[in-house]
């Protein structure tokens, strides 16, 4: 049996989630797309697959072996394509998936820009603040305000931008102004539901560089940052947002900083997508394209004083 056979068989297996559909989308028959494999973990001497009457699943060593296939057959499609002097073109339909008030205020104006750069990609934008699964869900592209947890995606840091302490005025006139971080633990707060630390708030001191942890007690926590904000607004604690969701408010003085002398981390903006190799050119153009725009982005440093 051609080697080379074997592992397009068995990585068809596993993209297809099953025998039947991998052999439906080769045009073979399933008995040969099974005896394919059968013979391939022979050859191996190894169990690549789990199986079961309704679904497969990779054992650890198939985990390491479809990865290491996965990037032979890869590199031998680039090599293909070089060879034969393939022109590829930013087309196609680009799934993107983007944080909701992120999306709405940030990523929204680009698009047309976008458009005009690459006519023929097509974005297909669907905003949601969960942290969606981009290989299972069907995502060429994310774009992730945090920071980086999934090793086995890549992630392109795009921009940054701070983090800002801040309350309304109403519920500074009644709870007072904390002059510390010690001070956070007498004051309530709005919780972001997805933000990892939103119970402690780590806070560098810009005097000296030591951090200090302030713990507000959260009375209430939302998934979407604008609500966040609009609860800090109307006086129900203090909040914990990107510079992005809160410099209107800011500047309107809805909202004023505070411990101005304590600022937290600034938090990355990423794209993120499932693999560098053969990365499809609409997906690079368009990861060009939003860090060319954001890299002055008024949203990405702090003004000298906010307040």
């Amino acid at each position: 049996m051609n080697r080379l056979r074997e592992i397009e068989s068995f990585v068809s297996v596993v993209d297809a989630g099953g025998f039947t559909a991998a052999a439906e989308a080769g045009g073979v028959s399933r008995a040969l797309m099974s005896r394919t494999v059968q013979e391939l973990e022979t050859r191996l001497g190894a169990r690549l697959l789990h199986r079961t009457t309704r679904k497969i699943a990779l054992t650890a060593a198939g985990e390491a072996y479809y990865r290491s296939c996965r990037e032979i057959l890869e590199q031998l499609d680039s090599a293909e394509r070089t060879a034969q002097g393939e022109r590829v073109r930013a087309s196609g339909e680009l799934r993107i998936s983007a944080p909701v008030s992120f999306g709405i205020a940030h990523l929204a104006p680009l698009w047309a820009g976008l458009l005009a750069r690459a006519p023929e990609v097509r974005p297909i934008i669907s905003l949601s603040d969960a942290l969606v699964d981009i290989v299972a869900e069907g995502f060429d592209l994310a774009i992730r305000i945090a920071r980086p947890a999934e090793s086995s995606l890549v992630h392109r840091r795009l921009a940054s931008t701070p983090l800002v302490m801040c309350a309304s005025p109403s519920y500074l006139e009644r709870h007072g102004m904390p002059l510390t971080p010690a001070d956070l633990s007498a004051h309530q707060s709005v919780a972001y539901g997805y933000f990892s630390e939103r119970h402690e708030w780590r806070l560098r001191e810009g005097a000296t560089g030591r951090e200090q942890i302030g713990r507000p007690r959260p009375v209430m926590s939302a998934n979407n940052g604008e609500t966040c904000v609009a609860a800090a607004e109307a006086g129900v604690g203090l909040v914990l947002q990107p510079l992005f969701l809160v410099m209107d408010s800011l500047a309107r003085g809805r909202l004023v900083p505070v411990l101005e002398d304590f600022t937290p981390p600034p938090i990355g903006i990423y794209a993120v997508y499932p693999s560098r190799a053969q990365l499809p050119a609409k997906t690079r153009v368009t990861v060009d394209y939003l860090a060319e725009q954001w890299r002055d982005a008024r949203w990405a440093a702090m003004p000298e004083r906010c307040g």
